[in-house]
């Protein structure tokens, strides 16, 4: 441990790992302070450029949108009342309040101050976890790693939205089309239709492409379209400044909100909307004024941030370490791995071990460089809310088209794009989420590749599965969870 620690301190202690992190944290606050776009969406339109980028400056890039996309969002929540992303929709309830009584930089600052806080204590505990968790994972074989696939689609189930059905509908498709191409085993070729072409597959970048980024272009065209309406941007000007008492009243909130992030982020499947509104409601229930929720209190903006940025970390545990993807961030970062040859699960930290403690050690350094920017460019950052919509869509499409054809230098990857985006837009209006497509088009092959596996193994006797413990227990946990999940449904 101690030698690969040191081994992944000298890969990032280097001006370009310096430089790129940088860049990733500016692109992902931009991408989080525009209402409508996400850190996943600027995750997916980056990742092509990191080809030529060696695996480690190429991932702290991509953490350094996720990172900068989760907290950039506060950013239009205070000044326009419009959440740049999900995770800070708890963040508008004081924090635009604040705002419209002229302290917007106050509000800014104690954002940035909890999301620094919250993610730094987060980044430390994927740093010391981690490892001890991979050493367990070392024992796994291909029925381990059937039944953690098979508990990685159970996560289908949490990242639905409110209609349990349609997400495992869409998570049967993301399997179903994740077999196109040629058969791992048997070199048999399914779902071709005798096009040549497909017998690669359909790609994960375009596919990531066109259900993320091309969606949320074609939305906001038709809102672009249909709409009037402008946003209110208030100034970002004044002279309130955030004191350190104000910084020591809110700490015990945002150190327990750092918890009920880290925990949150830890189990797949959760996410950063739903431990701001918990650690916000938790923050409200033990102050001693809650009266003043929702009309303006510096708690109101501390507790969601340090929790929704608490869970970045966190999140990368069950992904480093089990390739469990728990969210659609966490797919696309999962992607993203692979892509550069790294293979998230047991064997990650054995064969690469250098390389995931640069990638831990940086996450650390990228929340610290986080709040020298938001500190020093929150004005700037500000002024992106101005930036006009068709401008802003035309250079996004542009970059997916360019992403796409990248990849292979062909055509018809922009035609698989433009396909899923036009699919993935109609399938919204209908309620249908992306992201269980994603988990079931990643984690499909991984499950069927080992469920043949592990018969090869046994000899076609299904009871490999209950006579290995650790593939038991996780078979255990897919149904303890679905029956949980099943009951939260019934209740809502």
């Amino acid at each position: 441990m101690l030698q690969n620690f040191v081994e992944g301190l000298g890969y990032i202690l280097s001006v370009q790992s310096i430089i790129f992190m940088n860049i990733g944290l500016f692109i992902g606050i931009v991408f989080g302070v525009i209402p409508g776009l996400s850190a996943n969406v600027g995750i997916v339109l980056l990742l092509p450029f990191t080809f030529a980028l060696s695996p480690v400056n190429a991932i702290l890039m991509l953490l350094g949108i996720y990172c900068g996309g989760t907290y950039g969002g506060s950013i239009s929540a205070i000044l326009i009342g419009t959440p740049g992303t999900n995770a800070a929709a708890a963040t508008l309830l004081d924090g635009y309040p604040l705002a419209q009584q002229g302290k917007a930089k106050k509000a800014l600052m104690m954002a940035l101050v909890a999301s620094t806080i919250g993610g730094i204590i987060s980044a430390l505990i994927l740093l010391f976890a981690s490892p001890s968790i991979s050493k367990f994972t070392l024992n796994f074989g291909p029925p381990e790693y059937f039944a953690l696939g098979i508990f990685g689609l159970s996560v289908i189930g949490s990242v639905s939205g409110k209609n349990l059905f349609k997400g495992l509908m869409a998570g049967c498709f993301g399997v179903l089309i994740s077999m196109v191409g040629l058969d791992t085993m048997s070199g048999v070729t399914r779902f071709t239709f005798d096009n040549v072409r497909l017998m690669t597959g359909l790609g994960l970048l375009p596919v990531l492409l066109g259900l993320f980024a091309v969606e949320v272009v074609l939305t906001r065209v038709y809102q672009l379209l249909n709409t009037k309406e402008k946003d209110n941007v208030i100034e970002f000007e004044g002279d309130d400044t955030l004191s350190f008492a104000e910084v020591k009243k809110c700490m015990p909130s945002i150190l327990k909100s750092t918890v009920i992030g880290t925990i949150i982020g830890a189990i797949p499947g959760i996410g950063t909307g739903v431990a701001s509104f918990i650690s916000y409601n938790e923050a409200k229930r033990n102050s001693k004024e809650p009266e003043k929720f929702g009309k303006g209190a510096i708690e109101g903006v501390a507790a969601p941030e340090a929790g929704n940025n608490a869970v970045t970390g966190a999140s990368l545990i069950p992904l480093l370490t089990l390739g469990i993807p728990g969210s659609a961030v966490a797919a696309t970062l999962l992607g993203a791995l692979m892509m550069h040859g790294l293979i998230p699960g047991p064997n990650l930290f054995r064969s690469q071990g250098p390389i995931v403690y640069a990638i831990m050690i940086g996450f650390v350094i990228i929340n610290i460089f986080m709040y020298i920017q938001g500190k020093f460019l929150s004005k700037v950052f500000a002024k992106v809310t101005e930036v006009p919509q068709p401008i802003l869509l035309t250079i996004l499409i542009v970059t997916c088209f360019s992403g796409a054809f990248s990849l292979k230098n062909t055509v018809f990857y922009i035609y698989i794009l433009i396909a899923f985006g036009i699919i993935s837009y109609f399938l919204r209006k209908i309620g249908i989420p992306a992201v269980p497509i994603v988990l079931g088009f990643i984690l499909g092959p991984i499950v069927e590749f080992n469920l043949r596996r592990a018969l090869v193994m046994s000899e076609g006797s299904y009871l490999i599965f209950v006579t290995r413990p650790i593939c038991l227990a996780f078979l255990v946990l897919t149904v303890i969870f679905i029956i949980s999940l099943r009951k939260q449904v019934k209740t809502n």
